[in-house]
């Protein structure tokens, strides 16, 4: 520890030098995750490089499970959204075929499919949530350093001009994969989809009415998304075509949305700030390693087709706490081997089906090979058909691989 490394006056409180578990990464899965570990009697520090965002200054839209609803409800976020929109019918198109499909919440035996929030809202929500409690919670924190041995791990980060240290008998990264370059033992596998999403909020004629609609084409799914009275948009474009999207007059972007999307919500008559993100799919091929493991984006990042991505990441950090809170239960030391590998042993499953699911529909789905659009639009009609082939799709949607 250096001279440096002194204990960080917050408010009220002081950040200690010693922890059982320092969560790296403080959007809303390290808060998550540190919420679950709260009132257990486990000592946890977040650390975040960026401050709190004032302003809504990103307007994606997060499908939320049924399974992510009953997280958020258990950890005391989800009655502090303030806008909540439930996903009563899931319909599943494929433009230029006949095929489409259904699903209900009756198909999978919930009250609802799921919900749309805003990401700022569930950001502030959860951050309101966690400040308010006795967690150590430390925002423009910025860590340069990772160093572990078999007894516990190191972080090393600046904060107020200051190099400072804490240690911890575990580190969790929910930072999204950038300090995992430093932990020889993790590696990652990549993929670019030469694809970027659009997302917006749009107006259309039609009023939403519950329908979350999964368009498939040729460039790339389009999805409208219920989101109060109208919709919230991720639509998948070429690279050639981004910039060209983005920089629309209002009327030429919508005229070029309902050309895309087709008539089934009628003209779409108005449209929000637009923004465009790069899509790729990345995954660590081992989610722990000595006195680490990865959660959330740190651990894989999907394509947003089926909105699975934040769904996968909230029950790492929650099943990372289980394991957390059942080790301390037992009086087992936390950060341990035989924790990790079980905690890696019950996520491998889920992410790895959940990965497979999203990047087997980009591939089947987004091309122009006319066989195949054919094959997969009955595919859908097939589905659409057979109810106990839509509840095992549902509830692996809504609650994992395990369903």
């Amino acid at each position: 520890m250096t001279a440096a490394a002194k204990p960080i006056k917050r408010k009220n409180t002081a950040i200690a030098d010693r922890y059982d578990i320092a969560i790296i990464g403080g959007g809303p899965v390290g808060m998550a995750l540190a919420l679950a570990l709260r009132d257990t009697g486990i000592s946890s520090v977040l650390l975040e490089a960026r401050g709190v965002p004032e302003k809504d200054e990103d307007p994606r839209p997060l499908a939320l499970s049924h399974g992510s609803y009953l997280i958020l409800k258990r950890l005391g976020v989800w009655d502090k959204l303030s806008n909540r929109t439930p996903i009563t019918q899931i319909h599943i198109s494929n433009r230029g075929s006949l095929g489409q499909t259904v699903l209900t919440p009756e198909d999978a035996g919930v009250p609802a499919l799921g919900y749309v929030v805003n990401y700022h809202d569930l950001f502030c929500s959860i951050h309101h949530q966690l400040t308010g409690s006795a967690t150590d919670y430390l925002a423009g924190a910025l860590v340069t350093r990772l160093d572990t041995d078999k007894n516990s791990g190191t972080v090393t980060f600046d904060y107020q001009g200051k190099e400072h240290q804490l240690s911890a008998k575990l580190l969790v990264l929910a930072d999204g994969g950038k300090l995992a370059k430093q932990l020889p033992d993790i590696s990652y596998c990549e993929h670019d989809y030469r694809q970027w999403a659009v997302v917006a909020n749009v107006k259309a004629e039609t009023k939403q009415t519950g329908t979350a609609y999964e368009r498939f084409t040729a460039d790339g799914p389009v999805a409208l998304l219920p989101n109060l009275d109208d919709f919230a948009l991720v639509w998948t474009v070429s690279p050639d075509e981004v910039k060209e999207i983005t920089a629309l007059s209002e009327p030429e972007f919508l005229a070029r949305l309902h050309e895309h999307f087709g008539d089934r919500l009628g003209k779409f008559i108005a449209a929000g700030k637009r923004s465009a993100f790069p899509l790729a799919l990345k995954y660590a091929q081992s989610t722990a390693t000595q006195r680490v493991a990865l959660i959330g984006n740190a651990a894989q990042t999907l394509h947003p087709v089926a909105g699975q991505g934040f769904n996968l990441g909230l029950r790492d950090a929650f099943e990372l706490a289980g394991e957390v809170i059942h080790a301390k239960s037992q009086s087992l030391e936390i950060g341990k081997p035989a924790m990790l590998t079980k905690y890696q042993q019950k996520r491998q499953f889920d992410s790895s089906a959940v990965r497979l699911f999203t990047d087997s529909l980009i591939k089947l789905f987004s091309n122009d090979n006319e066989l195949l659009k054919h094959a997969c639009g009955l595919g859908l009609i097939a589905l659409d058909r057979m109810p106990p082939l839509k509840r095992f799709v549902a509830r692996r949607m809504i609650f994992g691989a395990r369903g």
